[in-house]
């Protein structure tokens, strides 16, 4: 199983060549797991950038996958990744949402450089 984290996904919408290596994560929607989070940051940054409709669609794509709510023992398992590796709070619930499946993250957020379970992707 594999999160893309909000960045990645922002890459591949905008079309650019960062995105394009998210690429081999994206390809297949059943082996994706979507932070609910990741909705809201994606939805709320596509909305300003590009407008409430390219938003909609953008959140339409990653709601093919299976998305991950928040519920009160992964907002604790949130809290814990946050505190044990310095993540911020979006950072942390998409962390923990990968740690609890056994899926990978895939991300180029310098916050997530050398943890465990990221496959971080370096900028062209």
């Amino acid at each position: 199983m594999i999160v893309v984290d909000s960045c990645g996904w922002l890459e591949r919408f905008a079309g650019t060549s960062l995105g394009e290596l998210y690429d081999e994560a994206l390809r297949d929607p059943h082996e994706l797991l979507v932070p609910a989070v990741c909705l809201a940051e994606v939805f709320r940054t596509m909305a300003r950038e590009a407008g409430e409709p390219a938003a909609l669609d953008a959140v339409g794509v990653m709601s093919q996958a299976t998305v991950v709510a928040l519920d009160a023992d992964a907002a604790l398992a949130a809290a814990r990744a946050g505190l044990a590796h310095r993540l911020p709070l979006a950072d942390s619930i998409v962390y923990a949402a990968a740690q609890r499946a056994g899926a990978t993250v895939w991300t180029h957020d310098a916050h997530f450089r050398d943890l465990p379970g990221v496959r971080f992707i370096a900028a062209p």
